[in-house]
């Protein structure tokens, strides 16, 4: 038997592309390299992604419609390619931000997001480039902060992939979950779903160049922090928490997590949320309703930094659900208090890039 291209052009011609339903060579998928020698036939299918949860069974149809349509003695290798440029490796995702710094907690109701979004904005405007990723995939709330609950997020095409394009505000680059879901809807995702989505987060979005890209991760330790330490090398993480003795006990896991040896991820210091209340109209006075400087005894204990002590104030509640973090009136106390907080990290990471090796990611045996 002599073997042909058009032999194998109509055999391929059989084959459906589960996607929209035409063929592959309706859908132009057939590369310009096929070759045929004797009973051998060698080609190329394009997929759109790389990722194409399609890719394998429409492989397999070809091969199997070349053994119907031509004959069973053929033998076919084939291969696949990518229209859109394959996804950055993991440690190598954002090679054009410099600092990549977690935010975490060991528990939840502390404030972490608060500290975040609060920092992000006060280290924009001490003239810093800089971009929030809200990795709290289950509970995002970074929209609300922002005020950018209704917020569209598109894509444009660069340097041969499809790319998010981040929510600008208060000049930050801001991306969440919370812009792809419903948010007054549970999400309910298993852990593969979630992590996925966190990687297309970090990874398919155009960022550019950052001197600091925030994290805001969820409370505790979970799938989706191993996720961003397999993928991302953090500089160095800071941790929130309230005076509370409930708090500190968790604010302790949290620390044990990153100075575990396999992830390795420096602290940069600690923050207080909550340290005392401060009725706005009486500034002077401070009251300890959560406990007095649990978290600077905390620091102490775990021989690092107490990065800064924030105040309640009615003001930072209010300015949150208004979507304007109070750290953009830096001539009240507390946006004060998240002003000295952006220097004070801007110290720490400087001074752990002067003195410690690159973070690098957690590789995870299977």
């Amino acid at each position: 038997m002599t073997l042909y291209p058009k032999l194998i052009f109509d055999a391929l011609a059989n084959v459906r592309y589960p996607g929209n339903g035409r063929n592959i060579i309706e859908n132009e998928m057939l590369e310009d390299d096929l070759r045929i020698d004797n009973m051998k036939v060698s080609f190329s299918l394009i997929f759109e992604k790389s990722t194409d949860p399609f890719m394998k069974s429409v492989v397999k149809s070809a091969e199997a419609a070349i053994h119907a349509y031509v004959s069973p003695d053929v033998e076919v290798t084939i291969s696949t390619k990518s229209r859109q440029a394959m996804r950055p490796e993991p440690g190598k995702m954002l090679p054009q931000v410099k600092n990549v710094i977690a935010v975490s907690s060991g528990k939840g109701g502390v404030g972490k997001s608060t500290v975040a979004a609060n920092l992000a904005v006060a280290l924009a405007m001490q003239g810093y480039k800089v971009g929030l990723l809200d990795a709290d995939i289950f509970g995002p709330s970074v929209p609300k902060m922002f005020h950018l609950e209704e917020q569209e997020i598109f894509s444009w095409e660069k340097d041969g992939r499809q790319l998010l394009i981040p929510a600008l505000k208060y000049n930050i680059k801001i991306l969440s979950i919370g812009f792809f879901v419903n948010p007054n809807t549970a999400t309910l995702w298993r852990g593969g779903m979630a992590s996925n989505t966190l990687k297309q987060l970090i990874a398919d979005a155009d960022w550019e160049e950052l001197d600091y890209l925030i994290l805001d991760t969820p409370p505790g330790t979970s799938d989706i922090h191993l996720t961003l330490l397999q993928n991302l090398a953090i500089t160095g993480a800071v941790i929130v928490s309230t005076p509370q003795e409930v708090a500190l006990a968790d604010a302790r896991k949290g620390i044990d997590m990153y100075r575990n040896e396999k992830v390795n991820v420096p602290i940069l210091g600690l923050v207080e949320n909550m340290a005392w209340f401060t009725p706005a109209e009486l500034p002077e006075n401070r009251y300890y309703i959560f406990g007095r400087e649990g978290v600077k005894r905390l620091a102490k204990d775990m021989k690092t930094t107490l990065l800064a002590q924030i105040p309640i104030v009615q003001s930072i509640c209010e300015a949150g659900d208004e979507g304007e973090p109070v750290a953009t009136k830096p001539d009240t106390i507390t946006g004060q208090a998240f002003h000295q907080l952006a220097k004070a990290v801007v110290e720490a990471v400087d001074k752990r890039n002067a003195e410690m090796a690159p973070t690098e990611i957690v590789h995870v045996e299977k």
